[in-house]
């Protein structure tokens, strides 16, 4: 259970907007497992009254009669109790004709179970809304872990529920700037700890029990009864039936191998058949298809984007007989770190930096730069250097002078974009003043820690 509530103020406000309406409301939120729902939700009901259902991966009949001991208890109704219930259909006529006298909420949280074991479960509500639930002071809201379940079932256009759904609420992950408040240690740590997991609350509070990378990384990863030794197992397991092709794409993307024909070889599949499985991970945020910010879209890489499986399938991945032998594993993190550094840059730190700017990566051929912002305000182009390492001065000019010789290669307008800026993101240089004297733009974490002083 998450210690404090953090964050998610827009989704509180939203469930609150739906909830003073003077009519029914019908709800789905959704999100990956440990995202925070179940969380979300007990916040918003701390002061209301209704009914709080937790679905589990049992047959229907059970499902049914579970919810229908529920309503009987809240509507006070105990004919309810011993009616003989055996439908979806019936459950929810039977709730829409026996309605309560003041607005009250009704949760289904996991309703991707019931969607799972018994898809009529959808119609019957649909058939429910239409007779006299929309007219009920009932909020409804249903809640799923299982992503593409409940995209197919209860969110496509072709569920019996489209149309009908007054909000649909994605929940994400946090920011470093929230993720932050979950953890202890210095800032370099708390960032290092939200390269390895994210922004998952639950995820976070494990986290939150360590001041230490090496010690949380050797206790909850390196050791085979370890908090995350196999949740990316159960959290691909729960989505996808062919786990072993999933894994080596996973397995793949993490040793290195970006482009689908390098992914298709080394996992002995063809390049053509690779895509449906790429799409259902980009679909479920598990994986992203990136494009260089100039250039050509057929050109696109993919890479993990979700951090936990990142983490887990360049590490964990290759070394489970190692670890299952209680090998003691102590790898070296630093090329992930940087690895991580330089997205974290790109995607959280630049719109800090530049609200508002377009931003992203360049390559072509074998040159690449970590980030170009086109800083529309001032009619510049930054071009952006990530290093999570500690630099000398003549390395730290080595780099810039190699960013300005590939700056060279990047075709832009120049009567649009009047000048250039030149920066680098780095854990720490020597002499920064000297390099900032001559112009270049440098921020080490120290920099960064302060962009977040008042987060």
């Amino acid at each position: 259970m998450i210690r404090h509530f953090i964050n998610r103020h827009k989704e509180l406000q939203v469930l609150e907007k739906e909830w003073d309406k003077p009519t029914a409301s019908l709800i789905i939120v959704y999100g990956r497992r440990r995202i925070g729902k179940t969380r979300l939700l007990s916040e918003f009901t701390r002061d209301k009254s209704g009914v709080l259902f937790f679905a589990e991966d049992t047959a229907p009949r059970v499902q049914i009669e579970g919810l229908k001991t529920l309503i009987s208890q809240y509507l006070q109704d105990p004919l309810l109790a011993d009616l003989p219930i055996y439908t979806w259909s019936q459950l929810f006529d039977y709730l829409s004709s026996h309605q309560p006298n003041q607005r009250s909420y009704l949760i289904i949280d996991e309703f991707s179970y019931l969607i799972k074991s018994d898809q009529s479960v959808l119609s019957a509500i649909q058939k429910a809304w239409d007779m006299r639930l929309s007219a009920s002071p009932w909020v409804i809201i249903l809640t799923g872990s299982l992503l593409g379940l409940m995209s197919d079932a209860a969110l496509s256009h072709t569920s019996p529920l489209y149309g009908r759904r007054d909000r649909d609420i994605l929940l994400k992950s946090l920011p470093f700037s929230e993720a932050k408040k979950f953890l202890q240690g210095s800032f370099e740590t708390c960032l290092q700890m939200y390269f390895i997991i994210g922004g998952i609350p639950e995820y976070l509070n494990r986290a939150g029990e360590y001041s230490d990378i090496d010690a949380f990384t050797s206790n909850e990863f390196y050791d085979m009864f370890g908090y995350f030794y196999r949740e990316p197992y159960f959290l691909l397991s729960q989505e996808f039936r062919e786990l072993k092709i999933y894994q080596s794409i996973l397995g793949s993307l993490a040793s290195g191998r970006t482009t689908p024909s390098e992914i298709a070889t080394s996992i002995g599949l063809d390049t053509r058949n690779l895509y449906p499985y790429l799409e259902s991970m980009i679909r479920l945020g598990f994986v992203e298809k990136e494009s260089s910010i100039i250039g050509s879209p057929k050109k696109s890489i993919y890479r993990i984007s979700d951090s936990l499986l990142d983490f887990w399938y360049t590490f964990v991945f290759p070394n489970r007989r190692f670890i299952e032998l209680s090998h003691p594993l102590t790898p070296a993190h630093t090329h992930f770190f940087g690895r991580k550094f330089e997205v974290f840059i790109r995607e959280e730190v630049i719109s800090r930096l530049y609200p508002g700017q377009d931003a992203g990566r360049w390559w072509h051929k074998e040159e690449e730069i970590d980030c170009i912002v086109f800083d529309s305000r001032n009619h510049s182009v930054v071009f952006c250097e990530c290093k999570y390492s500690r630099l000398t001065l003549s390395k730290a000019y080595q780099v810039l002078h190699t960013l300005e010789k590939k700056a060279e290669l990047v075709p832009f307008d120049m009567n649009v974009w009047k000048s250039k800026k030149f920066c680098l993101f780095v854990r720490n240089v020597e002499e920064k003043e000297k390099l900032m004297k001559e112009r270049y733009l440098v921020y080490d974490i120290r920099d960064i820690e302060k962009l977040y002083s008042d987060a």
